[in-house]
């Protein structure tokens, strides 16, 4: 199909739906000689006779008989092609950090309130990163701690305070804290929160830098950081290790593992993601998940109860 027009092809398509020339020119808002001079123009590149003239009108030949299917194929091609990347037929991509982290189930709850809403998700590794490919156009949006001392977001990139998520600490069955319901952050004094997944310089490492200062906790980062499962086998067999993860998260382990999800409390710290976003993207579905977060505001997926909650002095406040 090199070298062809598509105006003619939609111009033979219309042409051999109405059997005239006039009336093709008429549904296309164009003259009979321009409906006349693209398809003499298809003709040539082809190679082919598509139209004998008729006493009423035009009539396709064998060969125009044969191109009909696909000229109709190439037009839904491109009208598809079209659709991928208008905004409001395409789907909006979004960068959830993690599939198994509490963005990611943020964005699934506004998917079930508007299930017209058609979603990509992306996993960048850091705010850098993430805001790089939003000005770039390959991404929509992201969820990001993004108000970390040190880092100015471009003048084109918005963003707004999205929803908080308390965080919990996890330990295996044999960890002294294994049976409390709840802690406090001073409880936590003296206990050894392993968090190898960390990467400095990041966001979540900045956090967790600050809490562990605010509250005098130890918390290391150093050691290998092979993924999820190894961290969890880790701590299902250790008396002195703990983590913390997002209430949000998503852990799956083996039953034997036995490990424990703990409240933090007293006050209750809480990771404050934020939404990302060029000032300049018209994309309607943006606007209705950015209405989304507004209406839950200010939204925590837990409780957060006691004497508050805790995050860093970075923390953008409420808009």
């Amino acid at each position: 199909m090199l070298g062809v027009d598509i105006d003619a092809v939609r111009t033979f398509v219309a042409a051999a739906d109405a059997g005239r020339f006039q009336d093709a020119a008429a549904e296309l808002s164009v003259t009979q000689q321009a409906v006349s001079k693209r398809i003499a123009t298809l003709e040539r590149i082809l190679g082919v006779r598509l139209f004998t003239r008729t006493a009423r009108g035009v009539k396709l030949t064998i060969d125009g008989q044969a191109f009909l299917p696909h000229a109709r194929d190439l037009l839904r091609a491109g009208t598809r092609a079209v659709a991928s990347v208008r905004p409001g037929r395409r789907a909006l991509r979004v960068d959830v950090i993690g599939r198994r982290l509490g963005p990611a189930g943020v964005l699934g709850e506004f998917h079930r309130a508007h299930p017209e809403a058609e979603l990509d998700l992306v996993t960048l590794v850091d705010t850098d990163t993430a805001v790089d490919a939003i000005r770039s156009g390959a991404i929509d949006a992201s969820f990001r701690a993004v108000a970390v001392p040190g880092r100015q977001l471009p003048d084109d990139i918005d963003t707004v305070r999205a929803f908080d998520e308390p965080v919990q600490l996890l330990t295996g069955p044999a960890h002294e804290l294994a049976g409390a319901a709840a802690v406090r952050p001073a409880d936590l004094v003296g206990h050894r929160i392993w968090m190898p997944g960390l990467v400095p310089g990041t966001e979540s490492a900045a956090y967790y830098a600050d809490l562990a200062t605010a509250f005098g906790l130890t918390i290391e980062i150093t050691g290998p950081g092979f993924g999820t499962e190894p961290l969890l086998d880790t701590l299902a067999g250790s008396p002195s290790l703990a983590t913390f993860v997002g209430e949000r998260t998503r852990l799956v382990w083996p039953a034997e593992h036995g490990l424990r999800r703990i409240a933090v409390r007293d006050p209750a710290p809480v990771y404050p993601h934020s939404l990302v976003w060029h000032r300049d993207n018209p994309h309607p579905t943006l606007a209705a998940l950015r209405d989304h977060l507004r209406s839950g505001r200010p939204r925590r997926s837990g409780s957060g109860s006691g004497s508050g909650t805790w995050t860093p002095a970075w923390t953008p406040t409420w808009a």
